[in-house]
């Protein structure tokens, strides 16, 4: 199986009624990024031990990487600093690593109770708890079962399999995976987005540096993944622009259909928009992966105040 996400992009947006890329608004955008640094990767709320362990690691993070917007929103404390979405999950796995916690047993994790992930899952907000629990459930327990059975609950073995290759890594993820099977019909194709799939294997290239299990010679066939967060950030910066009906109802934070025309063409122009961004950018001199790109946006999103960003009640992002 290959698809290729960002062709699966370009489909969409020849074709995208409510969504359109502004390209005259690239170069401006692309001298606002010229300047800022890479983030570097945060070794304070991730795991990381440098053995096949932190593999293990990240394939669960990313298993439970979507959906922190409904309120009231999942916080938790850890080591007296409130976290919320993603640093929060990270942050509990991470506990759960470092007190030798069963969860990198897949053989175990094909079999866990509901009760043994909501005391890993906590809150420490009264009312606030995480967003699609249950299927946070069946996904723990289908990577446990599926990495017992197809990769003997070897982490390391999932990544060799794929020799290096970014892109094998992907496919094997998305095959081996049902809940990474990140796609949609548009205009009657099949359309990838792999958006988890995906940033398994650029974290793995961060967290290790592009060395051991993050070596892969081919990372510049990643793309850009398609969240909440970098288009809401090319929006605010008019790259990104919505038919007036969407920007409504994105505005007044009603929700989007996950698989509707107005989902899958916002996800495919933030993909083929940050790619446009990686070619301006090496046109004016900084020669970035689209993954890296990736990252500037997304903490820079963190950090802005912007329009809402679309709501999509989704396993995938």
């Amino acid at each position: 199986m290959i698809i290729d996400v960002l062709n699966c992009a370009r489909f969409v947006c020849e074709r995208s009624i409510n969504v359109a890329i502004e390209e005259e608004a690239v170069p401006q955008f692309a001298r606002k990024l010229l300047p800022m640094p890479l983030p570097a990767w945060d070794f304070t709320h991730h795991f990381y031990d440098g053995t096949a362990r932190t593999v293990a690691y990240l394939l669960l993070v990313d298993a439970l990487n979507f959906c922190f917007f409904p309120e009231p929103r999942w916080e938790v404390v850890v080591d007296g600093e409130r976290l919320r979405g993603y640093f929060a999950l990270t942050s509990v796995l991470k506990q759960a690593f470092e007190r030798d916690d069963p969860i990198d047993d897949f053989s175990h994790l094909a079999k866990v109770e509901e009760e043994e992930v909501r005391d890993l899952l906590h809150g420490d907000v009264p009312m606030g708890k995480i967003p699609l629990f249950e299927e946070r459930v069946q996904i723990l327990r289908e990577v446990g079962e599926r990495m017992t059975s197809l990769y003997h609950g070897d982490a390391a073995h999932l990544v060799r399999e794929a020799d290096r290759s970014a892109q094998r890594l992907v496919e094997l993820v998305v095959e081996s995976f049902p809940s990474f099977r990140d796609e949609a019909c548009y205009a009657g194709e099949q359309i990838a987005f792999h958006k988890r799939a995906q940033i398994f294997a650029s974290d793995l290239y961060g967290s290790f540096g592009s060395r051991s299990f993050g070596a892969f010679h081919d990372v510049a066939r990643l793309t850009a993944f398609a969240d909440y967060k970098l288009p809401q950030i090319l929006r605010s910066e008019r790259i990104l622009r919505y038919c007036e009906e969407l920007a409504a109802r994105i505005d007044h934070r009603a929700l989007i259909e996950a698989g509707s025309s107005y989902e899958v063409e916002i996800r495919a122009a933030t993909v083929l928009a940050v790619d446009l961004l990686r070619q301006e950018l090496k046109r004016q001199g900084r020669n970035l992966l689209a993954i890296e790109i990736d990252w500037l946006l997304w903490h820079a999103a963190q950090r802005c105040d912007m329009l809402p960003h679309h709501r999509t009640l989704t396993t995938f992002y």
